[in-house]
């Protein structure tokens, strides 16, 4: 038997309220199955179980908020004998149902049956978000998902069925994100000793490089150099892993692989950091569109929780229109933030001259308990090189 526990979804989280099951008593899960969806001051968040077995019994009902570690399901796992179950079920009842990670979005099973005149509608939060913003009536859509539930991918087919409507104004609560944010931030500067670091980048190479690429790529295939800033960061960290990974328990624990954190600034206000896992083996097209898919999912609700648990390293790139340097503040338990500030025409000395170049200030904000400055000098360095041969990215 395993207990499934509200998990711990950043180290702001204290607490979270569980918004809905996607499972009852009896049905049969597989690993990687989203199984409930939690509130956060981060959103809605879509909880994955990863294990397989047979749901025993739900111990929190929808609406309850309960701190992080309780338990809120029993799985029967056939490692223990099966709790009674909270229901019976009838002889000559069909199987339990199974539950299984959601397949891509072209191989979803086809919608359920229409839904019965003043039948309730069943819908994800996320759904019903995305269909506030889209002013779509959500009791309209049929929906694919588990038990028939309408999800983001209905409402997405929906909204291209129809004329775009105009937009309703919702989103995340700003305050309370960012109580969150300073809660982790706080705990942060006054737990890690962070040391900063910082080197600026020639990105002429990179941009010439980027320009001719795009040049010969439709639309969809086109890259933004935030790209190409990921994917280099995420190679240098192969040369100093060091920097990645978590400290827990006074210890240093390398990460499994390096999966990124890529900073999303949130519409309604805060930020969001979802990973991008193993970003050092995509391609520079697999990174794009693993951007493109977390960026979207962050503004519009849909994020899974591995996704906010599994970064080993955070990246923070300001864009166009932001400053020219940023010194990031650690999120713990991890040990290292990588900043970039915005591109800009800058002097700079080649071959004994003064040119206008593309420049950018790289930044390391790391935690001193782990690292030192000479290891950071040397990431930077690699993030340095790496970006001169943007062709072997």
């Amino acid at each position: 038997m395993i207990d499934f526990h509200m998990p711990a979804l950043g180290a702001d989280m204290e607490s979270g309220k569980l918004v809905e099951w996607l499972v009852k008593p009896g049905d049969r899960v597989k690993s990687g199955a989203v199984i409930a969806v939690v509130e956060t001051q981060k959103g809605a968040i879509e909880v994955e179980f990863f294990h397989d077995g047979v749901v025993s019994e739900i111990l929190v009902p929808v609406g309850q908020s309960v701190p992080v570690g309780a338990v809120l399901a029993r799985i029967d796992d056939g490692t223990a004998p099966r709790a009674p179950a909270p229901e019976s079920v009838a002889p000559g009842a069909p199987p339990p149902v199974e539950v299984a990670p959601p397949p891509p979005l072209k191989e979803r099973p086809p919608a359920a049956p229409p839904r019965a005149p003043g039948a309730p509608v069943k819908a994800t939060p996320a759904a019903r978000r995305r269909a506030a913003e889209l002013g779509i009536d959500i009791a309209n859509v049929a929906g694919s998902g588990f038990g028939g539930s309408v999800c983001l991918a209905d409402l997405e087919s929906a909204r291209a069925e129809r004329p775009a409507a105009p937009r309703v104004q919702r989103g995340f609560v700003a305050a309370e994100m960012r109580k969150a944010i300073a809660a982790a931030m706080a705990r942060s500067k006054r737990e890690i000793p962070h040391y900063y670091l910082s080197e600026t980048i020639d990105l002429s190479r990179a941009l010439a490089w980027l320009e001719r690429f795009n040049a010969a790529q439709p639309p969809p295939g086109r890259l933004l150099l935030a790209v190409l800033l990921l994917k280099a960061s995420a190679l240098a960290l192969r040369q100093v892993p060091e920097l990645n990974g978590t400290f827990v328990d006074n210890a240093f624990i390398p990460g499994e692989g390096i999966h990124v954190g890529w900073a999303v600034s949130l519409r309604g206000g805060g930020l969001i950091a979802p990973a991008i896992r193993h970003a050092d083996r995509k391609s520079l097209a697999e990174t794009m569109e693993a951007m493109r898919d977390l960026v979207g999912r962050a503004r519009s609700g849909g994020l899974r929780s591995s996704e906010l648990t599994s970064p080993t390293v955070t990246i923070s790139s300001l864009g166009e229109r932001g400053a020219e340097s940023v010194l990031g503040v650690i999120y713990p338990p991890q040990v290292a933030i990588v900043g970039f500030g915005r591109v800009a025409p800058r002097p700079w000395a080649v071959d004994g001259r003064i040119q206008a170049r593309p420049l950018v200030t790289a930044s390391l904000a790391a935690d001193h308990r782990v690292t030192d400055g000479h290891k950071g000098g040397v990431f930077l360095a690699a993030l340095r090189d790496i970006l001169q041969k943007p062709e072997a990215l």
